[in-house]
């Protein structure tokens, strides 16, 4: 063999080395598909090349890059081929799934629980088995402080649940139509006490509870892989441990949609409380509502969540929470739940279902939507109708 054809084989091997050392510092690059950053990890393929290009450059020397090698060129324009297809492929992906949403500042019970954990920009959301927000206003201090005295645990025993049972108690709320106002400030106060708030980017409002259900739904998704995903009022009693067991026994359904189903009349005097202005597309006076779960308490499965999640610029929001979020679902293939556990009366309705063995999930009234006076009466509610307090703590989920 001349020195001339040694030359060639040398340099062949030291572009293939310089190939194979782009190759590893691709596959083991930061977790680059694991985390599923797609935008970040076509950024960082694009960058690697113009890396390798460089590096290849200080492989091969002046002299020798005279020399065609048509093997060598033959293998580096099937790498660029393959980056190009793999742009094209994950261009396809970015249409056909959602994209993923920067994460929101955490505030500091999230930072103390661990429930989330960055790897560089990525966030890992941790795995737990339902979230349950329970909605509430600036006006609710009081009946923040009655559920924290009654079914909601506190400090301690709240990380304990999240801890060992994967089940995350929050009271839900966004802010005021102005920045950084006395109520806002009141707000972060009590959260700065109690660390037990899912803060929301929804600006309060009594006519905009459909837009804060999906702020909702798409806060928790950002935060948590649950299983499900529970809304209730801040008036109204739950149980935990039997709501967890409940919930337990559809696990298996991919897209459920549980509460205490219901078909209320179409309102369309202007007149009345829950009047409906699109009451037309429901067809004639007198008409019906399609079945829904009533809004005191629901709770949805995580595909749901997600597709709520996603979808949240196009939902369609009527006049009435309950009914906007049963719109969303009617034409999707999702399983109603029609459970009478979530609506029993307060004592003695839920009283006597307790001594016949079947613990409410949750109690109210239905003349009052919730709890009638309940920041007097949710004790009295919960001394007669609450659960064991070992129901909870052994729940299997």
């Amino acid at each position: 063999m001349t020195s001339r054809n040694r030359g060639k084989v040398s340099m062949r091997w030291i572009m293939v080395l310089c190939l194979i050392s782009f190759g590893l510092g691709i596959l083991f690059s930061n977790r680059m598909w694991i985390d599923l950053q797609l935008e970040d990890g076509l950024l960082f393929t694009r960058r690697r090349l113009g890396e390798f290009e460089a590096t290849l450059d200080e492989c091969v020397s002046d002299k020798v890059k005279l020399i065609p090698d048509e093997e060598v060129i033959k293998e580096f324009s099937k790498a660029h081929e393959a980056i190009q297809s793999l742009d094209s492929s994950v261009a396809k992906l970015r249409m056909e799934l959602p994209s993923n949403k920067k994460h929101r500042k955490l505030g500091n019970f999230e930072n103390l629980n661990g429930n989330s954990t960055f790897a560089g920009n990525a966030v890992m959301r941790k795995k737990v088995f339902m979230v349950i927000g329970i909605n509430t206003a600036f006006s609710g201090r009081r009946r923040r402080d009655s559920i924290r005295e009654t079914w909601m645990p506190r400090g301690k025993s709240l990380l304990q649940l999240e801890a060992e049972k994967g089940i995350v108690v929050r009271f839900m709320i966004g802010h005021s139509a102005t920045s950084n106002s006395i109520l806002d400030r009141a707000l972060d106060s009590e959260e700065s006490q109690h660390y037990d708030f899912i803060r929301l980017n929804h600006v309060e409002g009594y006519h905009e509870l459909s837009a804060k259900t999906k702020s909702f739904f798409s806060a928790a998704v950002e935060r948590w892989d649950a299983e499900f995903f529970v809304k209730v009022d801040d008036d109204v009693h739950v149980n935990l441990g039997t709501l967890a067991a409940t919930l337990a026994r559809h696990r298996s359904k991919p897209r459920v949609y549980i509460g205490c189903m219901k078909s209320g009349p179409v309102l369309h005097q202007k007149n009345l409380k829950y009047h409906e202005p699109e009451h037309w597309k429901f067809g004639d006076p007198g008409n019906t509502y399609f079945r829904h779960a009533t809004g005191q308490i629901y709770a949805i499965s995580r595909d749901l969540a997600k597709y709520v999640s996603v979808n949240q610029q196009i939902l369609h929001k009527y006049a009435n929470e309950d009914v906007s979020l049963g719109a969303w679902f009617i034409g999707l293939e999702v399983e109603h739940v029609d459970d009478r556990s979530m609506c029993c009366g307060t004592p003695p309705d839920c009283e006597q279902k307790a001594q016949a063995g079947n613990v409410c999930v949750a109690s109210f009234d239905w003349s009052c939507s919730g709890i009638c006076k309940s920041v007097e009466r949710i004790k009295g509610v919960h001394s007669i109708c609450a659960e064991d307090a070992s129901t909870l703590w052994n729940a299997l989920v």
